[in-house]
């Protein structure tokens, strides 16, 4: 069986990105973890300006709409840094039983790692156009509703949503790409 092997092509254009715990693991139940993810796309907006579409975290996997000169570094940094740091709140925290579960759905092809967070990959889909951006930005909002977690995207707070109904998030997002922006 031949594997689909998502690329990244070209960095002129925002692609939709997925990124999944191990197992599916639920990590992002804990505001600390979350808090972690937030950090780590500040900063990357800062130094190596990444611009955010859109984005919505669940309980244990996240979409993005982003786009960077370097969007596939940017990318494997993200992942690093919040495996790391995630795994270090997990520790001090000692919650045994999820550090038990990252480490026993470690890939064995990760010999030099104790425990792994990501599933590999971030299945990138380049954004061609305004259409179909508007479809992923609203697949990525009524996650949280289809789930039954809120009744409208804008009360899910772990996303863009509230961005693009005229309320600041927790980090910056660029709702300018789409014709209605101010």
């Amino acid at each position: 069986m031949t594997r689909t092997r998502y690329r990244f092509l070209g960095n002129d254009a925002p692609y939709f990105l997925t990124m999944t715990v191990v197992n599916w693991l639920p990590l992002f139940t804990r505001p600390e973890s979350v808090q972690v993810l937030f950090d780590s796309w500040r900063f990357l907006q800062q130094r190596q300006q990444l611009r955010i579409h859109g984005y919505v975290i669940l309980e244990n996997h996240l979409h993005l709409m982003a786009r960077s000169d370097t969007l596939d570094a940017d990318i494997q940094r993200f992942k690093s840094f919040t495996a790391r740091k995630i795994i270090d709140l997990l520790q001090e925290a000692q919650a045994t039983t999820l550090l038990r579960m990252l480490k026993l759905f470690k890939g064995e092809y990760k010999p030099q790692s104790t425990y792994q967070v990501w599933q590999e990959g971030s299945h990138p889909q380049r954004i061609e156009n305004e259409d179909v951006m508007r479809q992923k930005l609203d697949y990525m909002h009524l996650n949280p509703v289809k789930r039954g977690y809120v009744a409208r995207p804008e009360h899910w707070l772990l996303s863009s949503a509230r961005d693009y109904a005229g309320e600041a998030g927790p980090v910056e997002v660029d709702t300018a790409w789409y014709a209605g922006a101010d």
